[in-house]
């Protein structure tokens, strides 16, 4: 059975190949899947929401069923106001799931009801992959081909965005 309109919402700074894993499976599920873009203005991304959001959509583009979005506020607000059914939560290691049970707990109160949290495991492949390993490695002019997607690979080399 496939799910209606799902999110999955992250700041991806930069989207990584774990990311991509997450989305291509959770794209399955559903009908429409918006990879949500996190605006947060007590964090200071390294990418702008704008590159964010375009790099995104280059490692997306062979996949019919997403869409890209930015938001800002609480995730549950977005949630309520968009027809969302689920929501996916990618995890790596039993570290995350501590982390990410809480804030699914607390959205499960937030949520209108029927609204779901659905926990994706990465593929172990890329479970050590976390943007912010990608950028440190990127800024100090490390290799990261293999980490994040090609296209997004080259946005990043043409950008020349170095720490």
């Amino acid at each position: 059975m496939r799910m209606g309109k799902m999110l999955y919402a992250g700041t991806f700074d930069p989207i990584t190949d774990g990311h991509l894993d997450v989305i291509r499976r959770a794209a399955r599920l559903c009908d429409t899947l918006v990879i949500g873009v996190l605006v947060n203005s007590e964090k200071a991304p390294f990418y702008s929401t704008e590159d964010r959001t375009a790099m995104i959509r280059l490692a997306t583009e062979d996949i019919v069923n997403t869409e890209v979005a930015s938001y800002g506020g609480l995730l549950a607000d977005y949630v309520n106001q968009n027809g969302i059914s689920a929501v996916i939560r990618g995890l790596r290691a039993a570290m995350d799931f501590e982390y990410e049970i809480r804030i699914a707990q607390m959205n499960a109160k937030l949520f209108h009801s029927g609204v779901e949290t659905i926990f994706l495991m990465t593929n172990p492949a890329h479970s050590f992959i976390s943007s912010s390993i990608v950028k440190e490695v990127f800024g100090l002019g490390g290799d990261i081909e293999g980490l994040v997607p090609k296209k997004v690979f080259e946005y990043m080399k043409n950008r020349g965005k170095q720490l």
